[in-house]
């Protein structure tokens, strides 16, 4: 089997600096760690914050902390230090090779997807942005590893697209219909979506944007890690 990763993003129309963060680590007994997050202080978006947020969450991860310890350590921490200015939605996504599991942890109330044999499930269980009081326990599901399975995560960006323009994206059916016609790659899968949700938006995106695919490929290509990003330049 092999892990594969694609992560599709897009700033909000007219801003170069995207509010979303998203960070990669490996663990340090096997595996990698990916972490998204939306970050606002007194309820405007703001890249440092998020950035601020992503780094206390992965740090401790790359040196063994398991993620749910990582994030409520997180979470204190930017409550005393900020004293609820700040909102963070957060996902947390890890393969752990110790266990052979995938991990997927959030405080956002968006949900995120689970693909298992061309069945697409919303993982849609109540959970609340770190940053508003101590003790922010996230709310984490842990599966074993298995060919073929896929986990999606986004930013409300995503979710919220073609709400002002009286539309909606309705990511469960939108998975459904691709995995039904073929078996996208993760990068397949996160372009199809980022694309509808900037489409939805009237190709103005109303705010930042961010989709993150992971997918167990039974195919594996080699032994090696390859990394890929492309980033465009104004």
């Amino acid at each position: 089997m092999e892990i594969k990763i694609a992560i599709a993003k897009v700033d909000k129309y007219g801003n170069g600096n995207s509010g979303d963060t998203v960070e990669v680590t490996e663990r340090p007994h096997g595996g990698i760690s990916i972490v998204l997050a939306d970050g606002q202080i007194d309820h405007r978006s703001n890249k440092a914050i998020s950035s601020i947020v992503t780094h206390r969450v992965i740090n401790p991860i790359s040196e063994g902390m398991r993620d749910g310890a990582s994030i409520r350590s997180a979470a204190n921490s930017i409550f005393a230090e900020y004293q609820g200015r700040v909102q963070a939605n957060l996902n947390v996504l890890s393969v752990d090779l110790q266990t052979d599991t995938i991990i997927i942890s959030r405080n956002n109330p968006m949900p995120a997807f689970l693909i298992t044999e061309e069945t697409v499930d919303c993982l849609a269980t109540d959970s609340d942005p770190i940053g508003g009081r101590v003790d922010m326990a996230p709310t984490i599901v842990e599966l074993p590893i298995k060919p073929e399975m896929a986990v999606v995560v986004f930013s409300d960006g995503v979710f919220n697209a073609g709400q002002q323009n009286q539309q909606g994206l309705d990511i469960c059916t939108t998975l459904e219909a691709l995995i039904e016609e073929q078996e996208p790659t993760a990068k397949e899968i996160a372009d199809f979506i980022l694309n509808r949700a900037i489409r939805l938006d009237g190709e103005q995106p109303k705010d930042d944007m961010s989709v993150i695919v992971l997918l167990v490929s039974s195919r594996p290509s080699d032994t090696i890690r390859r990394m890929n990003i492309s980033m465009p330049l104004d």
